[in-house]
């Protein structure tokens, strides 16, 4: 059985959160949602625990960094052709998010982009060729 990621974001508006995401193609999971957390289901194994920042206390001691003036974590989601990485990074610009606050991987192999949703969490959303990658050994070793 695969592993489940379930990466817990916390955000200052719940419903908007969770319009944004909504927005780009996630679907809220009720089962796992309330007026604290919404469960935001990005594939059959990756989920987006959007949570009040109250709630999300509950879970660690450390203050919540604003992420747009802090790195919290980099979060990357596959894409399966250019035009899909650019169709979701349009879908989170129209939904209120920022397009692009990263620069753009552009390669013959590879090519992604990212998006910020309301709270500041940045995505990368990338496309790769696996199959024309160029060789490196030296990353063999590491």
């Amino acid at each position: 059985m695969p592993k489940m990621i379930f990466v817990s974001l916390p955000v200052t508006d719940l419903k908007r959160a969770t319009a944004f995401y909504e927005a780009i193609g996630a679907a809220r999971n009720p089962q796992f949602s309330d007026d604290t957390t919404s469960c935001m289901v990005i594939s059959e194994t990756i989920f987006a625990m959007l949570t009040t920042h109250d709630k999300f206390r509950q879970f660690t001691p450390r203050p919540i960094v604003d992420a747009r003036t802090g790195s919290q974590v980099l979060l990357c989601l596959s894409a399966d052709s250019r035009k899909e990485v650019d169709d979701i990074v349009g879908k989170a610009e129209a939904a209120g998010g920022a397009a692009d606050p990263s620069p753009k991987d552009e390669f013959d192999f590879m090519y992604g982009r990212s998006f910020e949703d309301p709270d500041g969490h940045m995505w990368g959303v990338t496309w790769v060729d696996m199959a024309a990658v160029p060789a490196q050994p030296e990353m063999a070793n590491a």
